[in-house]
């Protein structure tokens, strides 16, 4: 499709004073004569100028796109290729759901170059989203009119959960297996025998090898590794409070993030990782299994579930691992605590699990009720919510309170900062031997 640029349409408006000169000195009639030819030359010269486009059309292309990160900017790449000079504008068709970095393009391309337009789109849900076609826009040589056209480029994306958090953590992860951040390593956390190494000053005097120091000859100590092929468990909730939104995503998918995080440290720390997810009933059950194409089983298990407006329940969630999981186990439940009330069945599930396991209760803060709580007020409205959000946060560490005193660990972090807290507090676990 062609359409007339701004500068033919000055050229069309700059034939009117001529118009008007002609009348007044001349007539009407060699005018409005005149005026018509100026205007059919100009216009004939437009579509001539769009026409002229289609014999050095742009190429555009998208590159393929990788499965998306709800909640992070993934990065579209658009490859523009020319081999004369060209003023163009692109739109991609991306989802509209989507918030964007850029939504048009413009600008001018150097004949016999390639480049690459990059924009990033913040899907805030998991599914599956389709783009549409790209849209091209390129003026003639002479600017007089633009050839319109679009680019075949439909195709079907699925959004997943943090994948692009999971590659971080993985890189990190191997970095700390690989013997990269070793030094970090406290000698003799854990159980399992890693190698010998000769003593140095403040070594722990117990842990020395005396056999194999009276075969060298010289003081060696034996380097200790928390234990692997142990079992971690984790219970994802899907209920009623898990749908909320906080900080742009489902409290869920914030779940589901810090689950497969988790999963990816339990596994390249050489731990069976099992996985539950739950509301009313066990929706999914995922056997525990070791080695890292075990993640990829979650991630396409975990991607399609969606929270639901139901009450969850701990007691049924618990009894079925306590059922099915008869080795002893890190038993992580990923939930909301709202007060002691409420969590009294919580409270109940956790405990079944003690002292045969090692129960682990992992709450998902909303960061806005701290940042209500600790703002200083100036006015009555402000004041009732800072005391709302106050007494909300009062009665969590309440229920918090009663979970420790009865031998269940706890993680209450921002949503926002759950994932790397909970990996953390893992690593700290293997590292102390605890389970």
């Amino acid at each position: 499709m062609i359409t007339l640029s701004l500068r033919c349409y000055f050229l069309l408006l700059l034939g009117l004073p001529f118009a008007f000169i002609l009348a007044v000195f001349l007539n009407n009639q060699i005018s409005i004569i005149a005026t018509v030819i100026y205007d059919f030359i100009v216009l004939s010269l437009a579509i001539w100028d769009g026409m002229a486009v289609k014999r050095n059309k742009v190429k555009i292309t998208r590159q393929s796109l990788a499965r998306l990160s709800v909640g992070k900017d993934n990065h579209v790449n658009l490859e523009i290729t020319t081999d004369q000079a060209a003023t163009i504008q692109v739109k991609d068709d991306y989802p509209q759901k989507f918030s964007v970095s850029t939504e048009n393009f413009a600008i001018v391309v150097p004949k016999n170059t390639t480049e690459t337009l990059t924009y990033n789109v913040h899907p805030t849900s998991r599914g599956k989203y389709t783009w549409g076609d790209i849209s091209v826009r390129q003026l003639g040589n002479l600017g007089l009119a633009w050839n319109q056209w679009e680019v075949a480029a439909k195709q079907q994306v699925s959004v997943y959960p943090d994948l692009i958090g999971l590659r971080s953590l993985n890189i990190r992860l191997t970095l700390e297996n690989t013997g990269m951040m070793r030094r970090a390593r406290k000698i003799g956390n854990g159980t399992e025998f890693a190698e010998l190494r000769e003593y140095s000053q403040g070594d722990d005097l117990r842990l020395i090898d005396w056999k194999a120091t009276a075969r060298k000859n010289r003081p060696l100590i034996k380097v200790l590794e928390p234990e692997q092929e142990q079992t971690l468990f984790i219970l994802l909730d899907r209920g009623r409070l898990m749908t909320a939104q906080v900080q742009g995503l489902k409290r869920f998918d914030w779940g589901i993030n810090a689950t497969l995080s988790l999963a990816l440290a339990g596994l390249s720390r050489g731990d069976k990782v099992g996985v539950a997810v739950f509301d009313r009933d066990i929706t999914t059950w995922i056997p525990p299994e070791r080695g890292q194409s075990h993640l990829a089983k979650l991630i396409e298990s975990l991607t399609p579930l969606q929270p639901v407006l139901l009450e969850p329940d701990y007691l049924g969630a618990v009894t079925k691992v306590v059922t099915q999981q008869t080795r002893r186990a890190l038993v992580v439940l990923i939930t909301d605590i709202i007060d002691a009330t409420a969590s009294t069945e919580l409270l109940g599930a956790m405990i079944k699990l003690t002292p045969r396991y090692l129960p682990f209760c992992v709450s998902l803060r909303d960061p806005k009720v701290d940042t209500i709580a600790h703002t200083p007020t100036n006015n009555i409205k402000d004041t009732y919510s800072r005391a709302v959000a106050l007494d909300l946060l009062s009665q969590r560490q309440s229920a918090f309170a009663s979970l420790k005193h009865k031998g269940v660990l706890v993680l209450d972090a921002p949503c926002d900062k759950i994932s790397e807290e909970l990996v953390d507090r893992y690593l700290n676990l293997k590292g102390k031997s605890l389970l």
